[in-house]
């Protein structure tokens, strides 16, 4: 079944958490129509390579070219509208930036393993369940709704400012006539009439101005609370999800909203500043005792401008954290003299300011590193897919700088993966007579100089990301805090579904707690160290926990990749819990395990019943990357076999834990159909046998001594056949140079 045909039988909350990361960079319409297609393609390689992602491009248009006309032969006449809107959208937008489109396809398709790894585990983890608060939406909710009342209120003021205008205007031109009688003719009944009548216009005014001015303040106090609460909230909230997705959390959305609501804020301040122009226009032409605007204005305009300074301060973010592309989910690991690539957006989205902001970027003070390459660049909206007011660093380089003595610095291992450093950005800018310097910077980063020590850099990532919401705490590591273990345990899972596709269930995450800490009660509330995750050797071991996983998901990864997102691959399994499960099962049962002693091993053990109807248990040595590099996993589960005490060979698994048929779960992962046995003479071209890789074992019921595992011995069928033939037993048994383990 497609990962898409999967999407779709999830639940409603399931697929809403779908439908937020689908938009019009990568339409839903043609994520259903080439689901197949879409996911047999190597997005997440074609991210890193611009040749590559060119012709997947390419490729995709012809696709939906392909669709467009079995569409127009349906008549279809929606579906053709979507389409060509859609091939108008990659050509126009994709074209001089092949790689985002491949960026977003692959983000797409890796949220979409994230959820449908959620949806497979019992309950929400209590990281997950906290972004996703029925609260946080709420006001989410309010924030759009004050943000659109206060743009209403400001522009209602426009109309009142109109108006007073207009009734200044008037009052003027009656003055003046007044003034430029005679004085004579001042005196007369009807002059004296019009000028109580000029009182009262000028009392109209007055209140009207005063009313203007109360109007300008409430304006001004809703932005203020607005920012100073529910906004300031929502964009500490999503500076957390972006924490919390780039160490494989759920991808983060809710910065269009946000630039939304800071664009109609500062056009609304703009606008009321402009109010507070004209009314000092209006002051220049008419004043008298008790006059309002001269006292209350230039307060109103401080107020204003001191909103503005912190709206455009507050907008300047890091929309996508430093990361080398060659890393794509490892963001935060930084190797010198390697490319990485961080964008900046600013939420205040004005026409006015396009390619009028030059950003810089520097590292960190401590004159250790520096960074080479474009280092200055200017934003704008033409190189986004959203036409959001951003800028993309593509091509800087840490480069670590020698000392005084004419050496590099400490790079020890502990050192440099637990050091933290901070890329910052500046900028200026410069609107309607207001200059306002930016800053911001990355979340931190670890700088590493090789690529050997990226497991324990993306340690301390995980660890500073999962502990605290403070963007920049250098010093973290001088006394790292504990984590709680259950959320821990929620971000290992996220490990496993946004790098090899499938999160861990609840039972796999209970036998990771033990290996942690042991047998504990209750994991919801115990802390733990960072020394316990990531720099104490497990006991009876020579490596961490953190090197002992991060050689399981590499395992994954190059080797076992679709057995796991299968998930027929139980992995995280102790000896004892393997043989409960497989005591009662039929012989010939098997199921696959993570090594706990080798690292980044997989093993299988079946269960097997004696004559006397006991029931014995067989492991084989772990599989390691250098044997799966030779053959592939599933030939060796299906060409398996062992020589029992009689020399009889057979393969003993016949069952994937609990009941599921071999050839069943595994067939679809043949490399190929295994070679039936035929003589020397039938075989491949000029006379030769065909060969391939046969795992064989050798189970010696009568032995007390201890067996070492199996190894691989490269026999084909038609040659074992020949070896029944001509040799003895006890010849072939020599020729078996490794045994199976009883375990």
């Amino acid at each position: 079944m497609s990962q898409w045909s999967q999407v779709q039988q999830l639940e409603i909350k399931f697929l809403e958490q779908v439908d937020q990361f689908y938009d019009d960079n990568f339409p839903m319409e043609i994520r259903h129509l080439l689901a197949q297609w879409i996911e047999s393609q190597d997005w997440e390689a074609a991210a890193n390579n611009e040749a590559m992602a060119m012709i997947l491009l390419q490729n995709l248009i012809i696709q939906v070219d392909e669709q467009l006309d079995r569409v127009s032969q349906e008549k279809n006449l929606l579906l053709i509208h979507n389409l060509k809107r859609v091939r108008k959208l990659l050509q126009g937008k994709y074209h001089g930036n092949p790689m985002h489109i491949a960026v977003i396809i692959s983000n797409c398709l890796r949220e979409e393993r994230r959820i449908l790894a959620a949806a497979s585990m019992p309950v929400q983890g209590p990281l997950e369940k906290s972004l996703q608060s029925s609260v946080v939406s709420e006001r989410q909710r309010n924030v759009e709704h004050k943000v659109s009342a206060i743009k209403n209120s400001a522009q209602m003021t426009d109309q009142d400012v109109k108006y007073l205008e207009d009734l200044q205007e008037e009052f003027d031109f009656r003055y003046k006539t007044i003034q430029s009688l005679e004085q004579n003719d001042k005196n007369s009944a009807l002059i004296k009439q019009e000028m109580l009548a000029l009182q009262a216009m000028l009392n109209t005014l007055d209140y009207k101005r005063k009313e203007m001015l109360s109007k300008i303040g409430r304006v001004i106090h809703e932005i203020d609370m607005l920012m100073s609460n529910m906004l300031t909230e929502e964009l500490l909230d999503w500076k957390r999800r972006q924490q919390i997705a780039c160490i494989g959390g759920p991808l983060h959305g809710g910065l269009d909203q946000l630039q939304n609501c800071f664009t109609l804020l500062a056009e609304s301040l703009f606008q009321v500043r402009r109010q507070l122009e004209k009314l000092d226009e209006l002051l220049t032409r008419l004043t008298y005792d008790g006059d309002p605007i001269p006292v209350q204005r230039p307060q109103l305009l401080e107020k204003v401008n001191f909103l503005l300074y912190n709206l455009f301060r507050n907008s300047f973010v890091v929309e996508r954290q430093p990361c080398m592309p060659t890393h794509p989910q490892r963001p935060m690991v930084l190797k010198t003299l390697i490319q990485f690539t961080v964008k900046l957006r600013l939420l205040i989205k004005l026409p006015e300011l396009n390619y009028q902001i030059r950003v810089k970027a520097t590292i960190d003070n401590n004159r250790r590193f520096v960074l080479c390459g474009t280092h200055v660049k200017a934003m704008n909206m033409d190189e986004s897919a959203n036409g959001s007011l951003s800028v993309e660093f593509r091509h800087l380089q840490p480069k670590e700088m020698k000392t005084s003595a004419g050496s590099k610095g400490n790079e020890g291992p502990h050192m440099v993966t637990e050091e933290l450093h901070s890329i910052s950005f500046e900028t200026q800018v410069c609107l309607y007579g207001l200059t306002i310097n930016l800053e911001t910077s990355s979340l931190p980063v670890v700088m590493i100089s090789n690529v050997s020590q990226l497991p324990n850099a993306w340690a301390s990532i995980i660890w500073y990301n999962l502990s605290t919401n403070d963007p920049q705490n250098l010093s973290f590591f001088n006394n790292p805090p504990a984590a709680t273990l259950s959320q821990l345990l929620e971000v290992l899972s996220w490990q496993f579904s946004s790098y090899v596709g499938r999160g861990l269930n609840s039972e796999q995450l209970n036998m990771l707690a033990e290996k942690l800490v042991g047998q504990q009660v209750s994991y919801n509330d115990y802390q733990l160290s960072w020394a316990k995750f990531c720099k104490e050797h497990l006991p009876g071991k020579s490596f961490t926990f953190w090197v002992w996983l991060e050689a399981i998901l590499d395992l994954i990864k190059k080797h076992i990749l679709p057995l796991w997102i299968d998930g027929y691959v139980m992995g995280f399994v102790s000896k004892e819990k393997e043989r409960i499960l497989l005591k009662d099962k039929t012989p010939g049962t098997f199921l696959l395990r993570f090594s706990e002693s080798n690292l980044g091993g997989i093993t299988f053990t079946w269960v097997d019943q004696l004559e006397n109807g006991d029931v014995t248990f067989h492991s084989v040595e772990p599989y390691n990357k250098g044997r799966l590099s030779a053959l592939p996993f599933a030939d060796i589960l299906r060409d398996y076999k062992v020589i029992m005490a009689d020399n009889v060979p057979e393969n003993p698994l016949k069952y994937l834990y609990p009941d599921i048929p071999k050839d069943k779960a595994f067939g679809k992962h043949y490399s190929c159909q295994p070679n039936e046995v035929s003589k020397p003479s039938d075989g491949g071209g000029k006379g030769y046998v065909p060969s391939v890789f046969i795992p064989v074992s050798k189970i010696l019921n009568d032995s007390t001594e201890p067996h070492s595992p199996s190894d691989l011995l490269p026999m084909s069928p038609s040659v074992y056949a020949v070896l029944r033939e001509h040799l003895s037993p006890t010849a072939i048994e020599t020729a078996v140079s490794c045994k199976l383990s009883h375990s």
